[in-house]
């Protein structure tokens, strides 16, 4: 057996030194998995010799790299595929090369598309220096109209040519973001390339990052769509006279590596395994043409409600078995290594369900197992009845409804709300905000759980709550922006809106605004009610962010962002002027307007002059009311570049007079010792933040306890808010 395997390695290393290009001579192309995707990316760092310039580096490389062999002066636009006969030039897919971001009409030019967007790479590509952002592998003629359409969509499936995908994402435009498709001519060109930037640069180009696809079958961030579409999408001319291009650094615009997946795709395969695809050297499928025996003696065996065990005996191979699929419904749902025994869980109860098995070497793969049939358990048992269900935020319209978590032998899937009896919702968290009730008026609420076979508990111990009257605990009669983010640098743009009128506002006739530049002319108008929330209770905030922002408090809240705080996205399409009202700038004004009469501003209309760039201004506490006469000094403050901890509420410092803060006292104040302590006839909380806004600490006080712990607060001046009900105060804290 050793000799054979020494016979067989040897010719295997005749043939790849005649097979492949002298530029891997030094690499370990026997290598497989991870550690030859190390191999190839020490090579690629470290030939990579000469760091290309935006301009004119990239601009020059790509009308020698993308020359249109049949009209040497074009250049080949990826995404295109049309020759030009039709009144589309946006879908052209040749360009004459002169026009590069110049001539007679926007259809007729062409720029740099980052295949791999600046904007997914985190951190963002960057084209002002040389260096990830110029790296011409990823860098590809495109029309300009066509490069926008795409924006920094991520990748996605589909067919035809190039357009929106319709597999959906959560995105810039939301939950339902559409992903792009590049094209059938150009998918493979795509995911070569994200495959080399994933070599090239790491963890700042993700896979994951810039495409929408499955990784369970690969062993790190790298997608099963890039290695589908570098299997489907053979290597194109263009593609191969890139890589001669830039290997030879005597070329005055070449980098001096090569993109290794366009040498041998295969070598894609070799790393992170799926489907074989095309070995251009035939290096491997050359070596190796024997496949394992099929697996045998396929068992199933510890059947629950949700899984099934399944083992079966082991194949046989001439150079030896690499890997075992597991196949559920003709789905591979499990892959191992050597093991020869698994778990599948995920399972549907009392569902039938048919397994296989196949035996994988490193180039081939067995005939499939028989087929065996196993069923998971029936559920009948119900969830536990939902506990400690109580009533917070009391309003003249709504109040949320709480409660703590069900258990159940599978999973509890969502809980149904009863009022005065009658079924409400269907919720999956464990809260619900019950809006459009009657002012003064009280309501009965249940709450039951349920699990995925509708098993369903018996109703919660009932609570009552009762709304308030709505003509009392307000202090503004109106509206008012209370908050503006213009983030430093990118389309990072958000505004907050606070309701202290101590009744709900419905949203219907409010819209925004924007001055662009100071041309006193307001453009734009986006309507407030035009996304899912439609009202704002008595002292809540109304965020409305701009779709391409990338902090998660600046995007709408989800199960996987619980801590997104936007109620209404602008998404960023030429629909909406890329993303305007909210993708204004330091000298934009933005106004607020009722019944399209202007009722409140951030800027001064018509003047121009920068304000606010790269910041956040927050409204101040003791501001009660609009103001259509912008008062930057007065009523706003300023914060550093980027702040987003106050989106999502508003520190109010509301009058006092007829409040329950009218015998509030905090004391000592100033104080160099490690508690402060309140004199306070209600329960309350306690927020204490830095003077950046930032929440340091949060404690509630009672009749039990009227002192919090500020030990560990070092030297200075803290804002502590103190909240009890729907009603606020903010006092200044001096730590010496």
């Amino acid at each position: 057996m050793v000799k054979k395997l020494l016979l067989l390695f040897l010719t295997i290393t005749s043939f790849i030194s005649f097979s492949q290009e002298d530029y891997y001579d030094d690499v370990n192309l026997q290598l497989t998995g991870i550690a030859l995707k190390e191999a190839l990316a020490t090579k690629i760092i470290s030939t990579h010799s000469k760091m290309l310039t935006y301009t004119p580096g990239v601009w020059e490389a790509s009308k020698i790299t993308d020359r249109d062999t049949d009209e040497p002066d074009n250049v080949v636009l990826i995404y295109g595929w049309e020759n030009g006969s039709d009144q589309d030039a946006t879908n052209d897919r040749t360009r004459d090369n002169s026009l590069q971001d110049a001539g007679t009409g926007a259809n007729f030019v062409w720029n740099r598309e980052h295949v791999f967007s600046k904007s997914l790479a985190e951190p963002s590509l960057i084209t002002d220096n040389p260096g990830s952002g110029t790296d011409a592998h990823n860098l590809r003629p495109a029309d300009k109209n066509r490069n926008s359409e795409r924006n920094n969509y991520k990748f996605a499936l589909g067919s035809g040519n190039s357009g929106r995908s319709s597999i959906t994402y959560n995105g810039p435009d939301g939950a339902d973001t559409r992903g792009w498709y590049p094209g059938d001519e150009w998918k493979g060109d795509v995911s070569r390339i994200i495959m080399y930037m994933y070599l090239r640069y790491g963890n700042q180009c993700l896979p994951t990052y810039v495409g929408v696809g499955d990784t369970q079958f690969t062993p790190d961030d790298m997608i099963d769509l890039f290695l589908k579409w570098n299997r489907e999408d053979p290597v194109s001319d263009i593609e191969k006279a890139r890589n001669t291009y830039h290997e030879n650094t005597s070329n005055t615009y070449a980098q001096g590596n090569r993109n290794p997946f366009i040498d041998n795709p295969f070598l894609a395969t070799r790393i992170w395994g799926g489907e074989n695809a095309e070995d251009t050297w035939g290096i491997y499928k050359n070596s190796d043409t024997e496949a394992p025996t099929t697996p045998t003696n396929v068992t199933l065996s510890n059947t629950t409600l949700t899984s099934i065990d399944i083992s079966w005996s082991a194949s046989t191979d001439n150079i030896g078995v690499t890997q075992y699929q597991v196949y559920v419904n003709d789905v591979l749902t499990k892959q191992t290594s050597t093991a020869t025994s698994t778990s599948i869980t995920g399972l549907e109860t009392n569902t039938i369900y048919n397994f296989k098995v196949i035996a994988k070497d490193l180039i081939n793969k067995s005939e499939a197992s028989i087929v065996v049939t196993g069923k998971t358990l029936a559920d009948t048992t119900p969830p536990s009845v939902p506990t400690n269900v109580t009533i917070t935020d009391i309003t003249d319209s709504s109040f949320n409804i709480n409660w703590s978590a069900s258990s159940d032998n599978n999973k509890v899937t969502g809980y149904d709300v009863f009022v005065n009896g009658t079924f409400k919702a269907t919720t999956t968290a464990t809260n619900y905000a019950l809006i459009g009730l009657a002012t003064s008026t009280t309501y009965n609420v249940t709450v039951l759980a349920k699990d995925k076979d509708n098993n369903k508990s018996a109703q919660s111990i009932a609570v009552n709550a009762t709304t308030t009257d709505g003509a009392s605990g307000g202090v503004a009669s109106e509206l008012f922006f209370s908050e503006y983010f213009e983030g430093d640098g990118g389309t990072n743009k958000a505004l907050e809106i606070v309701n202290l009128t101590g009744g709900t506002v419905n949203l219907s006739g409010y819209t925004i605004k924007l001055d662009r530049n100071g041309t006193g002319v307001w453009v734009s108008p986006l309507a407030l009610n035009s996304g899912t929330v439609k009202n704002i209770v008595p002292g809540d905030v109304f965020v409305i962010g701009n779709g391409k922002n990338s902090y998660p408090e600046l995007q709408p809240y989800s199960t996987t962002n619980t801590i997104g705080q936007v109620d209404l996205v602008q998404p960023v399409i030429e629909e909406t002027n890329w993303g305007q009202p909210v993708n204004f700038t330091g000298n934009d004004a933005i106004g607020l307007f009722k019944d399209d009469v202007l009722i409140d501003i951030i800027g001064e209309f018509g003047n121009g002059a920068n304000f606010a760039v790269n910041k956040t201004l927050r409204r101040n506490g003791n501001i009660t009311a609009p103001n259509i006469a912008f008062d930057l000094q007065g009523e706003w403050t300023p914060f550093p570049a980027n702040t987003v901890d106050g989106f999502g509420s508003h520190t109010t410092t509301l009058n006092t007079k007829n409040f329950i803060f009218e015998s509030f006292k905090m004391y000592p104040n100033p104080t160099n010792g490690s508690r402060i302590y309140f004199s306070f006839t209600e329960d309350a909380k306690i927020n204490i933040y830095n003077l950046l806004g930032k929440l340091i600490s949060t404690s509630v006080i009672n009749k039990s306890k009227n002192n919090i712990d500020i030990s560990d607060l070092s030297k200075g001046v803290y804002l502590v808010k103190i909240n009890s009900g729907k009603q606020f105060i903010t006092k200044k804290l001096i730590k010496n």
